[in-house]
């Protein structure tokens, strides 16, 4: 059934979609984050009355501002993207993840189209407290905003609260609160939005290291760290906690993209964590190249099954358990899983005939093995080729642990950070100043490390178990997708560049002094 795939069409719409999704979270978390540190800076303005507080916050609305119009730019790509090249995908699950993009755009959006204009336009024009009350409501929109499309993303990797209709080939919500409150999109929010925070934390930090190294902007400086410190420690530390849960969400209903965090190839009680681990160049499985052992690796015993189910000794399927299946621990084999997804495609197919025929025996009959075998759907596409089903480990296992190491090192960063402040040696620290500014690269790359995992981790599912990716693209000419990769390549690096330049000049100017404006 995969011969009639085009994959180069495949993989270069995917290619577009990940570059899109890639830069516009350049600016998203920045704007996320920075909101609530403006915030903070400004309550503090409010309730202290001191001037300097209003000049800091200030400039960090500048670096707010550059951010959050480009964000909206990319933004709008992204979702118009779903309807030009993954069609496919809006027709089959458009009436549930439009639902949350919907309400984004109205509600979210609505709230921070309309704030934003007073917080930027509005000192001296509106009092002190309706301000600061439009820059929090500017604050909450942002993550508000980010709420309603980490739900969509989280109902793809868990599709809960819907049935299907096989009148119309659909996916209908059936509890819209059951997608709302999903364990996915629980984990998949609080974490984003909490590492989002930890990393306008670091380049606050880090803009700011800058000052105090160039001895320019002292006070300026050294109180925007202090907020940008005390704000990243917290928000580093719920960000293990929720990083912590969504792998226990993900070991429950995306076992496949958990055994590939790891690295684990075959299921064992008491797991070990791989904390250190070097992923071999040589396929153990000549049948898939993406099954290969490791050339070394340093592990913690005992310690992923204790993560995932809170028991030392709790079995955690590998991916040849979660291939070949494994009848002690209940786990069918993707050959069984095929089956029946083939069974529920050919009875979608069956129901439409006896529809159309007005046969309503062999329309019941379609029905009744479409719906035992619909959780399997997706798996009908893989007849020909299950070797498919496995992610990129190498890759996955790679990202993930980046993403945890560096998020482990920010937390102490902040740490020490703050142990500088209360001992007043922060602005004599060149070291930790210097590696407060390199902190900030390292944070991007932490961020986009985590998409990468959630994203990779989870192919060849565009919904999992229901959709594979193949199956969502839409119909095009691939030479057109291609040019239009090159063409939002080019564009979107410009406007990279362009906000770079502007965000360094208005570094380089320095918060202004307070004057008639």
């Amino acid at each position: 059934m995969t011969e009639t795939f085009d994959y180069s069409l495949i993989d270069w719409s995917r290619g577009q979609f990940a570059l899109t999704a890639m830069y516009h979270w350049i600016f998203v978390p920045l704007t996320l984050g920075l909101g609530f540190i403006m915030a903070i800076m400004e309550t503090i303005y409010v309730r202290t009355g001191n001037p300097e507080w209003k000049r800091i916050t200030k400039f960090w609305m500048t670096i707010f501002g550059i951010n959050f119009a480009i964000g909206v730019a990319t933004g709008i790509i992204l979702e118009f993207e779903f309807g030009t090249n993954w069609s496919n995908y809006s027709w089959f699950v458009g009436d549930i993840f439009g639902a949350p993009l919907a309400i984004e755009g109205i509600m979210a959006f609505f709230i921070e189209s309309t704030f934003i204009a007073v917080m930027f336009f509005g000192w001296n024009k509106v009092s002190k407290k309706f301000h600061l009350i439009s820059t929090w409501l500017v604050a909450f929109g942002a993550s508000l905003s980010a709420l309603w499309i980490l739900v969509a993303n989280a109902w793809m990797q868990m599709p809960v609260g819907m049935k299907f209709n096989p009148d119309t080939a659909r996916n209908e919500m059936a509890h819209f609160w059951d997608v709302l409150f999903s364990p996915m999109a629980v984990s998949k929010f609080t974490h984003t939005i909490s590492s989002s925070y930890m990393l306008a934390a670091l380049v606050v930090i880090g803009i700011s290291s800058w000052f105090l190294l160039k001895k320019r902007h002292l006070v300026f400086a050294k109180r925007s760290i202090v907020v940008a410190a005390v704000f990243g420690l917290v928000t580093s530390l719920f960000t293990i906690l929720t990083g912590d849960y969504s792998a226990k969400v993900i070991a429950r209903h995306q076992p496949m993209k958990f055994a590939a965090f790891e690295g684990l190839y075959v299921g064992q009680r008491g797991a070990p964590l791989v904390a250190i681990g070097v992923v071999s160049s040589t396929p153990e499985d000549p049948n898939n190249e993406n099954i290969k052992d490791f050339v070394f690796k340093l592990e913690i015993p005992n310690f992923l099954s204790y993560m995932a189910f809170q028991d030392f000794n709790a079995f955690i399927p590998g991916v040849k358990d979660l291939m070949e299946g494994n009848e002690e621990h209940g786990i069918p084999s993707a050959a069984e899983k095929i089956t029946r997804g083939k069974l529920a495609i050919d009875a979608l197919a069956e129901y439409k005939t006896a529809k159309e025929a007005g046969d309503e025996v062999k329309l019941t009959e379609a029905k009744e093995i479409l719906d035992q075998n619909f959780q399997y759907f997706g798996y009908g596409y893989f007849v020909d080729d299950p070797s498919r089903l496995v992610p990129n480990v190498p890759l996955t296992f790679y990202s993930f642990h980046l993403m945890v190491a560096l998020g482990m090192w920010f937390l102490v960063f902040f740490a020490i950070v703050l142990l500088l402040v209360y001992k007043g040696k922060i602005s004599r620290s060149k070291f930790w100043l210097t590696i407060g500014i390199v902190n900030i690269p390292l944070a991007y790359i932490a961020s986009q490390s985590g998409w990468v995992t959630a994203e990779m981790g989870r192919q060849p599912w565009v919904i999992q178990d229901l959709m594979p990716t193949m199956t969502a693209v839409s119909r095009l000419d691939t030479n057109a997708v291609i040019t239009t990769f090159i063409l939002f390549a080019v564009i979107f690096t410009t406007l990279l560049i362009a906000e770079l330049r502007i965000m360094f000049k208005q570094i380089k100017l320095g918060p202004k002094q307070e004057g008639g404006h």
